[in-house]
């Protein structure tokens, strides 16, 4: 099979004919947040075991709570890591900078896609455009009696070498900054609820997931024409800087690709998003419609 460009939104067809190619790595990157105890709100678990038990054929788990986030004193939860623990991480997956990457995650239909989609963006702030996001997920791929397997292989170690790219991050002084610019267009990928409740000021909502979301009822991300009618509404299609936030930068990574497939392609990410904003208690909020 001649090799051919991935697609951003991976359709499960595309991949299952793929899954002998010697050049395509499939990546199960999920994440369980489930109700903390004390002080917590919420415990962080790696979907490891369950990709051990059942995954997509020839696949590797990407664990981004330990290997693909900050893990030496982060400032905020699931901090980016540097490019060469990046590049440590992937290449010991059996990535390279000439893989086709596929992501997905295995979390449920209200909230698909949005682990993988964390670490699409990962991918392309270190410089590897090669990468998409099966879309609708395991969820999907196990409603459509797509193959499964139980074997955890070793993957063979690659070489793949990270160039950043700083345009697709951006901090709080970023922020700061666009949300008095005309120009720019700052998004909240968390529920209008969420949204009202607590927000940067003069960003705009479209949320993630739920109601109006960029997901549709199934779980796959809805119609290009329909997320471009989303972003229009709000002004990102005619912004010359878009940037994406939420709580912690996850449902952001998803907003982030959509706008992607919605032909917006330069967004950024507020790594650490609300969680780094509202930690300084010098940067503003505001609440309310």
């Amino acid at each position: 099979m001649s090799k051919d460009t991935i697609p951003t939104l991976v359709n499960p067809e595309w991949l299952e004919t793929r899954l002998d190619v010697s050049d395509v790595q499939v990546l199960d990157c999920t994440v369980y947040l489930q109700a903390g105890s004390g002080e917590k709100n919420y415990d962080l678990k790696s979907g490891y075991d369950h990709w051990s038990e059942a995954h997509i054929p020839g696949s590797q788990f990407a664990d981004l709570i330990e290997d693909l986030s900050e893990t030496e004193n982060p400032e905020y939860p699931f901090q980016l890591p540097t490019p060469d623990v990046f590049a440590s991480a992937v290449s010991e997956l059996g990535v390279s900078n000439d893989s086709r990457v596929v992501l997905y995650d295995t979390v449920d239909q209200g909230n698909n896609n949005e682990w993988a989609a964390r670490l699409w963006w990962m991918f392309r702030v270190f410089g590897h455009d090669q990468v998409g996001v099966l879309n609708g997920g395991w969820p999907r791929w196990t409603a459509e009696n797509r193959p499964i397997s139980s074997t955890v292989t070793t993957p063979t170690s690659a070489n793949f070498t990270a160039e950043y790219r700083e345009e697709l991050v951006a901090d709080k002084e970023d922020v700061r900054t666009q949300i008095e610019d005309s120009d720019a267009c700052v998004i909240n990928a968390l529920q209008s609820g969420d949204h009202a409740a607590e927000r940067i000021p003069n960003s705009v909502n479209v949320p993630a997931v739920g109601d109006e979301g960029v997901l549709d009822t199934d779980g796959t991300y809805v119609s290009d024409d329909t997320l471009r009618e989303q972003f229009s509404e709000v002004g990102a299609t005619d912004a010359d800087t878009v940037t994406t936030y939420c709580g912690a930068g996850i449902a952001a990574s998803s907003e982030a690709l959509a706008l992607h497939q919605a032909g917006i392609t330069d967004v950024a990410v507020y790594d650490g998003s609300l969680s780094d904003w509202t930690a300084d208690p010098d940067l503003p909020t505001e609440q309310g419609e």
